[in-house]
Parts: C-alpha cells; sequence; structure tokens
C-alpha cells in the first residue's frame, strides 16, 4: 500500500496521543505520577493477591496504563512512534478499526505479560504495548518485502518480526535511559511482543472489516 501523506483520516491517533500527553503533563504538574503509576498501572500480582483499594479496577488497568509514563523520555518515544505509524494505519484501516487495534493491542500486551510472570509485582506503564499493535498492522500493511522468498506472504512475516526485534531493542535502550534516573523501571518485553503479534493478526480482519460493504 501506499503511504498516506494526509492527516485528516487520522484524528483518532492525534487524538490518542493529545490525551496521553496531556495526562503526564497533569500528573507531572500536580506531582501525582507516583500515585497513578501505582493505582492505574497494570500489576500482573493484583489478580493472585488482591489488593484493589485505592485502585483502578483490575480489568481496566491494561487501558489505564497505556496513558501512564515514567518521564518525558518515556511519553515522547512512544508519542513518536504512534503518531508515526498511527497515521497511516488509521488512514487504511479508519478510526472504528484503529479503536479496536489499540484497546486490543493494550489488553493483548498486558495478557502476554501476564503469561510470562503471573506473580510480578513491577507495574507496568506506558503505550508502547498498545503501540507495538499499531506497529505490527503498519508492518502488515505498508511493509516491503525486502527478504528474497518464493512466498510474498512469508517474505512479509519475516520482515514484519525483523521490525518486532527491532522495537523490543528500541524499548530496551528507553527503559535502560529511563532507569538511569527512576528506579523500578523495567522493560516489559512480554508486553511489547504480545502487542505487536495482535497488530500482525489483526490487521488484514480490520481492513476487511471497514471494506466489507465498499
Amino acid at each position: 500500500m501506499r503511504l498516506p501523506d494526509t492527516w485528516k483520516n487520522a484524528r483518532l491517533t492525534v487524538a490518542i496521543a493529545a490525551v496521553t500527553a496531556a495526562v503526564w503533563l497533569v500528573l507531572t504538574l500536580f506531582g501525582l505520577n507516583g500515585w497513578a503509576g501505582i493505582g492505574g498501572a497494570f500489576l500482573p500480582a493484583r489478580l493472585a493477591f488482591g489488593g484493589d483499594e485505592g485502585m483502578v479496577p483490575f480489568w481496566l488497568t491494561p487501558l489505564t496504563a497505556a496513558f501512564l509514563h515514567a518521564d518525558f523520555l518515556h511519553l515522547a518515544f512512544n508519542l513518536l512512534m504512534l503518531v508515526f505509524c498511527g497515521r497511516p494505519v488509521e488512514s487504511v484501516l479508519g478510526p472504528v478499526g484503529m479503536a479496536i487495534l489499540y484497546v486490543v493491542g493494550a489488553y493483548a500486551a498486558a495478557a502476554a505479560q501476564y503469561a510470562l510472570d503471573p506473580t510480578a509485582a513491577v507495574p507496568m506503564i506506558g503505550a508502547s504495548g498498545a503501540t507495538s499493535a499499531v506497529l505490527g498492522a503498519y508492518a502488515m500493511l505498508f511493509g516491503r518485502n525486502k527478504v528474497k522468498l518464493a512466498s510474498p506472504r512469508l517474505a512479509l512475516w519475516l520482515n514484519a518480526l525483523w521490525l518486532m526485534a527491532a522495537w523490543v531493542i528500541l524499548n530496551a535502550a528507553v527503559a535502560f535511559a529511563v532507569s538511569m534516573s527512576l528506579v523500578g523501571i523495567q522493560l516489559a518485553a512480554g508486553a511489547h511482543v504480545g502487542g505487536f503479534l495482535v497488530g500482525i493478526l489483526l490487521a488484514y480482519p480490520l481492513l476487511l472489516l471497514r471494506y466489507r460493504g465498499a
């Protein structure tokens, strides 16, 4: 597919980025990042051990966690990738498809992270899981087959998986940079992989959903 060159069809992407930035700014200005980072974060151990007092309901935390970030670097990196990949993806899938992709990506990221360590007590925050789904869809819809194989679809999948590996490595670098100033920050590798794979799997079904009546 050809990359779109307009923002007119990416209003939801812009809105998600704006709201996410606004949440971080308000929490930072009022010194509430620490409180929000616990109350609204996805914490796998909560499902096993409870402890919901003063916190967002557990079932909602995969979504609320996507609007919370450790610091400006963490926020800027996630929003940069969201806007870069979200504009073309939303232009093709439409706002409904983009909304489904982002929300399902957030929950898939949390589920993957939970599967890796159900008793983890380290809060998971950030839009990278949901953004991974957008990146996965971007890889399938706009990726170029640079690997020479007999099957174009297999070549596309291999290129998408290479992109996923690069995405995880970049997030690891950001997590390392953030950890230099903030204690307790770790890379949620499972979340990135889970979100990305969901984006790969949903790209074409969501495309068909939008144009099935056309």
